[in-house]
């Protein structure tokens, strides 16, 4: 790979991670081809963005960001890594799990994931990743909570008997 190639890769990988509020550092080493396509499929279906990059250009893109927030997991670039790309929190820990329970295996591992300003690191993680609320399901849930007294007392008032009239 020449310098120009290196520094291409830097730049569309400083796109990505400023674009992505979250993404994911995994381990597809052992994957079969046909595990690989299959998980690149299920990442393009759910809108999950696959890069595979060298550990020093991604290290190195994280770096020329320049941002806090990465520097905790700069240690998770070793070996062969795929990054998932995703708008959404758990999408990529729920890929994850599907092709580990498709194919009955334990990989892709979980190397690390940044959600927001948050870090997870290990393949440990990957349970709470799974169980983290989307930002509309949170919504559903405060809209939930706000609706249900109103629809009590709606209830409660056309449940009411009527007034007997005294003439």
């Amino acid at each position: 790979m020449t310098l120009e190639q290196k520094n291409q890769a830097i730049e569309v990988l400083k796109e990505k991670f400023s674009q992505y509020n979250n993404f994911y550092v995994t381990n597809t080493e052992s994957l079969t081809v046909e595990q690989t396509n299959k998980l690149r499929s299920l990442c393009f279906d759910k809108d999950v963005e696959m890069k595979v990059a060298k550990n020093t250009l991604i290290v190195k893109a994280l770096t020329q960001l320049g941002d806090e927030k990465y520097k905790g997991i700069l240690d998770s670039f070793n070996g062969v890594t795929a990054l998932m790309f995703s708008e959404s929190p758990k999408e990529p820990a729920l890929l994850i799990s599907s092709i580990r329970s498709e194919y009955n295996i334990e990989k892709p591992l979980l190397k690390a994931a940044l959600i927001g300003e948050d870090i997870f690191i290990g393949n440990d993680s990957l349970a709470a990743l799974k169980n983290i609320k989307t930002k509309n399901e949170l919504i559903g849930e405060v809209i939930g909570l706000l609706k249900s007294p109103i629809s009590r007392v709606i209830s409660a008032l056309q449940n009411r008997p009527e007034p007997e009239n005294a003439n």
